[in-house]
């Protein structure tokens, strides 16, 4: 298999070795819970240069962050009670299942997600 971009191809994994590819099209993300071939884990690269726009949760696993350019800040509530983590190029954060979460963009960013995503759900701010 030839290099690629994790921006427009993304990595799923099954916890035991096996590794599937997925391009990443226009309708990806409207279409995940009937792809079937997503297995337990999912790792993407995106990037953004705005605040989230939502809380965003994962319940049946925990999701890993790696800031890889620009700055951020994590806003996580855990139970009504929000903390601050900020990252710079390098800092990994580990969000616990279960604990809703957005970004403040302090400069352009571009992040690795290495997500247990089964049951991911959103909210407002």
């Amino acid at each position: 298999m030839a290099a690629f971009d994790l921006e427009s191809t993304y990595l799923s994994l099954d916890g035991k070795g096996a590794v599937a590819v997925h391009p990443v099209g226009p309708d990806f993300w409207a279409t995940i819970g009937r792809n079937l071939d997503i297995l337990a884990t999912l790792v993407t690269v995106s990037g953004g240069d705005r605040d989230w726009t939502s809380w965003e949760m994962h319940p049946e696993g925990d999701e890993v962050l790696v800031l890889l350019e620009g700055r951020a800040t994590m806003v996580l509530d855990g139970g009504g009670e929000e903390t601050r983590h900020p990252m710079r190029p390098g800092t990994t954060l580990v969000i616990p299942k279960g604990t809703w979460h957005r970004a403040l963009i302090v400069e352009p960013m571009r992040m690795l997600f290495v997500t247990y995503g089964a049951g991911t759900t959103h909210r407002p701010l």
